[in-house]
């Protein structure tokens, strides 16, 4: 049976985030929704392998090359991958008045550029902009529970910095050991308080087998990223727990996906957070049509950045 709201201790689950960087908590969502989540976020995935988003091509240029090193050497992707996000890149920067970065593109942050959408060699893969495709699903943005928790950690004024699904493929060796952007790219020692908070909605089990997410307690007072390195630490924890749950990690809490050693997907869906004043990874004011976005509620729509950018000045 899924949990009561007010039977859960956030007191204590906010206890553990601070001593250890990271908490699980089970059985949030009740059965129905979770099943409405899963047909949505499988469906948006067949779409999406079907029709992968390749838009034009822009103007080649001769770093192009780099760029194109760059995601085969650093992600696990096909080459119809790497071309594809070649594309979106050049597409991306003609939108931008192609206006250069001022650093190789190895050092730009995270958010400015595009992420993989198939990786693991197109076994894995990932869904963005999740509430623009299915608008249904805001309300796990601002389910209580996450919500309340995530608002005593960075404050009521924080935003949404992304909201995707991900499902990680039968077979795959894990994800590299990480600390999530922006934090990988900033001079250490890292900051002592945390800039956001990942939350993690399990439409699968997590298990030690299917790629449940391990993470290194107390890893976010380390104040550095760990190695970019993928494999077992003695010190880390497998966080399994079963399909409803939501699992929550501090954005500097060493992580990262596990090996799924079944023949099944492993799905979950991504809501992190971030503090009023750090740009975030996704512009939803930007991509969100005017009409989806009045249907939605007015948390959400402030969370997704409505009356949180500034203000037009003339």
């Amino acid at each position: 049976m899924p949990l009561a709201v007010p039977s859960i201790d956030l007191d204590a689950v906010q206890r553990q985030l601070e001593e250890e960087g990271y908490a699980v908590i089970e059985n949030v969502l009740p059965p129905d929704e979770l099943e409405r989540y899963r047909r949505t976020v499988d469906a948006l995935m067949v779409h999406e392998r079907v029709h992968p988003y390749c838009p034009e091509d822009g103007e080649e240029r001769p770093e192009d090359a780099e760029v194109a090193d760059y995601y085969r050497t650093h992600y696990t992707v096909s080459e119809a991958e790497a071309q594809r996000l070649l594309a979106r890149m050049r597409h991306d920067r003609a939108r931008n008045a192609d206006t250069p970065w001022p650093v190789p593109y190895g050092k730009v942050p995270k958010t400015f550029i595009h992420l993989p959408t198939l990786f693991d060699q197109d076994r894995s893969q990932r869904v963005w902009q999740l509430v623009n495709k299915a608008p249904e699903m805001a309300s796990l943005i601002e389910n209580p529970v996450v919500l309340d928790l995530v608002r005593r950690v960075l404050g009521a004024d924080c935003n949404l910095h992304d909201f995707q699904a991900t499902s990680i493929g039968p077979g795959t060796g894990g994800g590299a050991w990480h600390v999530d952007a922006p934090l990988g790219q900033i001079p250490e020692p890292l900051p002592e308080f945390p800039l956001m908070v990942q939350n993690v909605w399990l439409l699968d089990d997590f298990t030690a087998h299917n790629g449940a997410t391990r993470v290194v307690p107390g890893s976010h007072r380390f104040r550095k990223a760990p190695p970019w390195s993928e494999g077992q630490r003695d010190d880390e924890r497998v966080l399994t727990a079963p399909a409803g749950s939501v699992a929550i990690w501090l954005s500097n809490t060493w992580h990262r996906s596990g090996p799924n050693e079944t023949d099944r997907p492993r799905r979950a869906i991504l809501c992190n957070y971030n503090r009023s004043w750090l740009r975030g990874f996704t512009d939803f004011v930007a991509t969100l049509d005017e009409a989806t976005a009045r249907r939605l509620s007015p948390t959400v729509r402030y969370l997704l950045g409505y009356s949180a950018r500034a203000p037009e000045r003339r």
